[in-house]
């Protein structure tokens, strides 16, 4: 026996799920977003995220853009290859838009996106963690404990998972591909002698990418190093560490002055096989996890809830149910060239310019020259990074 019913039950909290309930806001559909954390209350997540131009359109649109109290501005791209000719600059002017992304903080984005849920007649609740859940044809079922220790059960027409994949994997019907990269990202913020201007660095290297991106007057570094060297760099004093980074970075910023916090974290692709099931869709990191090169990941989770969600309004405005077999095989369909594009494209980055072999190397070096050189190919290419496979 349930103890509530909801049109949509959407599990993670985090901002993706919150998007979703966004998105959705004006639908009249009930909704409950499930939180497994309690909200930060510090910044205690440094990772920078790069949004995309078209995911600034998407927050801009559900209400979330003017509730950020920082943000840093995009408008060139500077793509290079270490120890190799060949460089890649896109600018604005080079997709058509008045800006390539901006660099948020997780921390920031998050708030921004819960105060204004908050503005809405969502039921949030965090520090709830699911028990378990099942489908029939007709609705979804879970329970899952209230912070208070109680037990709560509910149904749904369609259960929709935006947690980190630990759900997915209790899916019968849907296993997931995991690509190890052995590597870590190394996270921090950098202060150089030279103040950014605009300007997004990603400078593929043989033992990875690394990115130095605009972030206030200064600079969030993603260094991406083998797991052995991640873990060592992450054990330097700040001097040492500072020296590091110039060395393996480059002059172009002149020398690294000041370095915040630092973390690392593993990294891996882990994609599912099928982004639905009976009665649930997946979105976000329980979807696909990518490389942050290139900075994709998040933009493409992005993408998930927005256009799921405009396939349940026109579900709604047809006066059809939602959660449908045939519903949900439409929202497979419309993100299977996105998200296959996406995984693609940075894992075929990595696997291209992280490595040691001097043809490979110099072939890739060449692919930037003749990038940088061709404005149809160099206008394709930003605008996919930008708005994905419909860019």
């Amino acid at each position: 026996m349930s103890d509530k019913n909801y049109d949509i039950a959407i599990i993670g909290g985090g901002p993706v799920g919150m998007a979703l309930a966004l998105a959705l806001r004006l639908s009249g559909v009930s909704i409950l977003l499930l939180e497994a954390r309690g909200l930060p209350e510090k910044v205690d997540d440094i990772r920078p995220l790069a949004l995309s131009h078209g995911s600034y359109l998407i927050l801009n649109r559900l209400g979330a853009w003017r509730k950020l109290s920082r943000s840093t501005l995009i408008n060139t791209i500077h793509i290079s290859n270490k120890g190799y000719l060949g460089r890649t600059v896109l600018r604005t002017q080079d997709a058509d838009v008045n800006a390539l992304g901006h660099v948020v903080n997780y921390f920031d984005l998050f708030h921004a996106l819960f105060e204004t849920t908050l503005e809405t007649q969502t039921d949030y609740q965090t520090g709830a963690i699911v028990n378990t859940f099942s489908t029939d044809e007709q609705l979804g079922y879970l329970s899952y404990t209230q912070s208070d220790g109680t037990e709560k059960k509910i149904s749904a027409k369609l259960l929709i998972l935006a947690d980190g994949g630990r759900l997915g994997n209790l899916i019968e019907d849907i296993s997931y591909q995991t690509a190890e990269y052995d590597q870590w990202a190394i996270t921090a913020n950098i202060q150089a002698e030279t103040r950014q201007t605009g300007i997004a660095y990603e400078r593929f290297t043989s033992d990875g990418p690394i990115a130095l991106l605009p972030s206030g007057d200064d600079f969030s570094l993603v260094w991406t190093a083998s797991t052995e060297a991640a873990k060592e760099i992450l054990m330097l004093p700040d001097e040492q560490f500072l020296e590091r980074l110039h060395d393996h970075f480059g002059d172009r910023l002149g020398k690294f002055v000041h370095t915040g916090k630092r973390s690392g974290f593993p990294l891996v692709l882990k994609y599912a096989t099928s982004n639905i099931s009976q009665r649930i869709a997946l979105v976000g990191n329980a979807a696909q996890t990518l490389h942050p090169v290139a900075g994709q990941g998040f933009n493409l989770g992005l993408r998930d809830a927005y256009e799921l969600a405009q396939i349940i309004q026109d579900t709604l405005s047809e006066h059809k149910e939602i959660g449908t077999p045939g519903m949900l095989k439409q929202f497979r369909e419309k993100r299977r060239l996105d998200s296959s594009g996406g995984r693609a494209f940075t894992d075929t980055l990595v696997k291209l310019f992280s490595n040691d072999i001097p043809l490979v190397r110099h072939l890739c070096g060449a692919s930037l020259i003749v990038l940088d050189n061709l404005p149809f190919i160099k206008r394709f290419v930003a605008r996919r990074m930008i708005f994905g496979a419909r860019g």
